[in-house]
């Protein structure tokens, strides 16, 4: 099974009001969607990366030519939808979607993403955060699951079966991860804060 990982970095960052864009926001003295890319490279798992970007991100298109991915441009319309776009146009297989804003996620997490999407043999996987994580980090979940009488928010890491793209439901995993470096997207200046805090410790390691 081979398996492309699609960084999704087309969105406009407008709950941030940045001038730039937000794939670029420098995180620890590097673009946060080199995190991105870098946790993917170390990944055993993943066998090719694909960057999906949009009219809204052009200089992280230009970037994105410094590494060895494939870039496509979506429509930008919305993430959802754009993925769709991008899995149909590069006619993808199993593919594994990660949003550019999860700077602190590992290669580590993403391998163990993809044994239990082998293991629950379905053609889709959620991952999820208990949302008394993200509010011990300070953080809240603009969108929640209420299930088993937890509340859990989506991560922003996704795979599916592209093959199957067109249906409109699948049978679905869902994993929880408990852990914060898959809990901090960074959406607004505090999670921005959080994530640079977060990652000094791992910075001052290497």
């Amino acid at each position: 099974m081979s398996v492309t990982a699609l960084v999704m970095a087309g969105g406009k960052g407008t709950r941030m009001a940045l001038h730039g864009e937000k794939p670029l926001l420098n995180i620890g003295s590097k673009p946060m969607i080199e995190h991105v890319l870098k946790a993917l490279e170390d990944a055993e798992k993943v066998d090719e990366i694909a960057v999906a970007v949009s009219k809204h991100t052009p200089k992280t298109a230009k970037y994105m030519e410094k590494f060895p991915v494939k870039v496509l441009e979506t429509p930008g319309k919305d993430y959802v939808s754009d993925v769709g776009y991008a899995v149909r146009r590069l006619k993808l297989e199993t593919v594994l979607t990660i949003s550019a804003d999860l700077p602190l996620v590992t290669g580590e997490i993403i391998d163990r993403i993809m044994e239990e999407y082998r293991r629950c043999n379905k053609p889709a996987l959620t991952v999820v955060v208990p949302l008394e994580t993200k509010k011990r980090l300070g953080l809240e979940g603009e969108y929640t699951i209420e299930t088993r009488n937890k509340s859990l928010v989506p991560a922003g890491i996704n795979v599916i079966d592209g093959r199957r793209i067109d249906e409109k439901e699948l049978e679905e995993e869902m994993l929880v991860i408990d852990d914060e470096k898959v809990a901090v997207n960074v959406n607004t200046h505090k999670e921005l804060m959080i994530a640079e805090h977060l990652l000094m410790p791992r910075q001052s390691l290497s």
